[in-house]
Parts: C-alpha cells; sequence; structure tokens
C-alpha cells in the first residue's frame, strides 16, 4: 500500500504549505527528509490483462505459459502470480528452479505450473505432492522418475523437454524413442507435453519445430501421447513466427511489456507493467560552476536546482541512466545528470524547484515513450532484459488500483 503525499508530508513533519511553496529561502538552501524513504515498484493488473490478450490474438487465440522464472521478470512471483492466474489466457505457469514452484503455490494459485529445470528426489517427490509437473530433461531422468513412480504408486505428469539444436538442455530429439523404449519408463510417466526452446534464428526455429512435430507423430506411431507441444518465446511471437506456435506459447518478456529488441517494438502494442518509482529527498540550488555527485560529471552552467531520488543501480536503475534518460515528476520530464549511485539518482530541474521534497517521480513505467523499459535500456546501453530482470527482489511492490 503507497501512503498519500498530504500523510507522508504529515509523518515527516513537513507541511503542505512548505513543501509547495516556491523558492526556499537562502538560509534554507538544502531541504531534506529525516531518513529518506524507499523506492518501490507498481504493479499493473490491467497491463498484464491487455498483454495476455494480446498475445493470445497475435498467436491465432493460443494458450499461454506464462514465464515467471526470475522472479517474474522482476515483477515479484508473489505479486504478478495471482494476477496472471486470473486472466482466460493464461493456461499455466513456467518455471526454472523448485523454490519458485513452491512460492507460486503458496499464493494459492490453481493453473499448472511446470518445473522446466531440473529438481533432486526429495524435491521432486515434494513437488509432485504439490501438482506440480516435472521436466524429463537428461538421459539419466529416466531412472529417477521411474524410481519416483514407484514411491508414489502413480505416474508422475512430466513435461519432456527435447533438445532440438539449442545443445544447453533438454533431451537429444534422436535419442528420445530409444529413451522412451523401457516398458516400466513408460507406465511411470504421464506425458502432459513435450516442449523445445529456439535458438531464436527464424529459419533454425522453424527447423526446431519441424523436429519436435515430427517427434510427437512418431510418438503417436507408438501409440504414445506426446501431450500440448510448445516452443515459441517472446521473440517468436513478435517476429512473428508462426510455424513455431504449436500448441500453447511461452513469453516471459513479452508478457510483461517489454520487447527482445529495440527495433520489434513498433511491431505490436504492448504495455509496460510496471512503474519504478521514488520520492524526492532533497532539494539543491546550485551556483554555476558547482558540481553534483561523484566526480562533478554535471556542473551548472546557470544557477540550476536539483532534486534527489532515493533510488539508485543496486534497485534496478542503470547506472547509464544519466546518457540521456528522463524522469517523470508531477506532468514534466526531468534529465538524470550526475551519477546514478548505488541509492541515490539526480535529477536536473532546472531554473525554478518545481518540485516538493516528499513528491513521487516514475523513472521507468508507461506514462511517457520515454520511460519505455526498451528505450531506458537504449538510452543507458543496457539489455532489455536487464530493465526486468535486474529490479531487486527486496523492492517493496504494490498492485495498481485503477
Amino acid at each position: 500500500m503507497t501512503i498519500s503525499r498530504r500523510d507522508w508530508l504529515a509523518a515527516t513533519g513537513l507541511t503542505l504549505a512548505s513543501a509547495g511553496s516556491a523558492a526556499p529561502a537562502r538560509s534554507h538552501r538544502r531541504i531534506e527528509v529525516p531518513g529518506g524513504l524507499e523506492p518501490w515498484l507498481e504493479v499493473d493488473p490491467a497491463a498484464l490483462a491487455h498483454n495476455a490478450a494480446t498475445l493470445s490474438r497475435l498467436t491465432g487465440g493460443r494458450s499461454i505459459i506464462a514465464m515467471v522464472k526470475n522472479n517474474a521478470y522482476g515483477l515479484g512471483l508473489e505479486t504478478a502470480g495471482p494476477i496472471l492466474d486470473r486472466l482466460p489466457a493464461i493456461w499455466g505457469f513456467g518455471v526454472v528452479r523448485p523454490g519458485e514452484a513452491i512460492a507460486l503455490k503458496t499464493t494459492g494459485i490453481a493453473k499448472p505450473i511446470v518445473l522446466m529445470g531440473p529438481a533432486s528426489d526429495r524435491e521432486a517427490e515434494e513437488l509432485v505432492g504439490l501438482g506440480v509437473r516435472l521436466t524429463a530433461s537428461r538421459l539419466p531422468d529416466g531412472e529417477w522418475l521411474a524410481g519416483l513412480a514407484g514411491r508414489l504408486g502413480r505416474p508422475v505428469p512430466v513435461h519432456l523437454y527435447i533438445d532440438t539444436g539449442m545443445h544447453r538442455m533438454g533431451l537429444p530429439h534422436t535419442r528420445v524413442l530409444e529413451w522412451l523404449d523401457s516398458a516400466p519408463l513408460i507406465r511411470s510417466l504421464h506425458i502432459e507435453g513435450m516442449m523445445t526452446e529456439l535458438v531464436e534464428d527464424e529459419e533454425f526455429d522453424r527447423e526446431q519445430a519441424r523436429r519436435l512435430t515430427a517427434l510427437a507423430e512418431a510418438l503417436r506411431g507408438r501409440g504414445i501421447t506426446p501431450g500440448l507441444l510448445h516452443a515459441a518465446s517472446s521473440d517468436a511471437i513478435v517476429k512473428p513466427t508462426p510455424d513455431v506456435f504449436l500448441d500453447l506459447v511461452r513469453p516471459g518478456l513479452a508478457l510483461y511489456g517489454g520487447y527482445p529488441t529495440a527495433e520489434s517494438m513498433a511491431r505490436q502494442e504492448l504495455r509496460p507493467a510496471y512503474r519504478l518509482k521514488a520520492r524526492i529527498v532533497r532539494l539543491d540550488r546550485l551556483d554555476p560552476g558547482e558540481g553534483v555527485s561523484y566526480h562533478h560529471r554535471f556542473r551548472a552552467e546557470r544557477q540550476t536546482w536539483t532534486a534527489t531520488l532515493a533510488i539508485g543501480h543496486v534497485d534496478g536503475y542503470p547506472a547509464g541512466a544519466v546518457k540521456g534518460c528522463r524522469v517523470l515528476i508531477g506532468e514534466r520530464l526531468y534529465p538524470v545528470v550526475g551519477t546514478v549511485s548505488a541509492s541515490h539518482t539526480i535529477v536536473d530541474l532546472g531554473a525554478e524547484p518545481s518540485a516538493a521534497v516528499g513528491e513521487e517521480a516514475v523513472l521507468v513505467g508507461p506514462d511517457r515513450p520515454e520511460l519505455h523499459p526498451n528505450v531506458v535500456a537504449v538510452r543507458s546501453g543496457w539489455s532489455e532484459y536487464n530493465m526486468f530482470m535486474h529490479l531487486n527482489p527486496d523492492l517493496a511492490r504494490t498492485v495498481r488500483q485503477v
């Protein structure tokens, strides 16, 4: 829950009159907030719903495995998971670590969870008991899956992770039939689906999809149901590459409003599903020639007001933001100057103190094109993925109220 500006000012001992006045008297040149305030992340359910519906539409109405690995791409697993669980376009969830699956389950979500990474025997038994689908991705997995089924007294629901050319993880597609030839293994598995991971080269992606579908046909020829096939990530959806859409699609970044490349931004209408916010904790007037922050990389050419925001690169705001990024305060955009340190960001307000201590600032979000995560990434020299996955897990997360 966020607090109103009025409540915050009352709590810190500031008055609306003093915070909203024009230039402070020279004897009170610096205005500081005792103790400062923490930055936060605001998650937008409407944007998540819009993105899920858009991605389903772009793929011919296919349902989505929502990738929520890496703390739901920074938005917060416990925050984003329940929102996504309510959306009709979402078939289920994809995670890569056992702890992520368990954390999702503790939020009470009802849709399937597919663990796409490995698990130990002990973890696997607990996960199956929770209803989590395991993934068979290594040839030795057959032995422990058969053992697990024996202990449980029932087949283990799995998705087969097939290596069709990525050569990173997965059962080699040329050896899956041999791997499944063991009758005890077949009886040990309930194959709910088969998946592969694309290399993000359009022509080879199509070849990978052909290899997966050919394997599925071969399994059907042996009386084995291959289940739902899935391969397409955000990259394949926004290009688009329809040949790889298969039964389900598996977006991550695009679901949260980011684009895999800057070039793809013009092609679809996705909305950033978060706002990275902080409050102004200090105003300062610089005289001509005075500098701000480390190394005085910014020096005032004329009398200039700056605002200090209690947020820095440790929170997930890129240090390179000083290369041309802007921050929204009220209805105006202000340039980031000086140095983005671990815990502070400085913005140039210009000749007048046009903002107030305690006022909210939006550093990343949907409110202006300049604040879009992809734009901030390009201007700061960062990866668009970093704009999501490097958001500090310790940031407070709130849900935007419509």
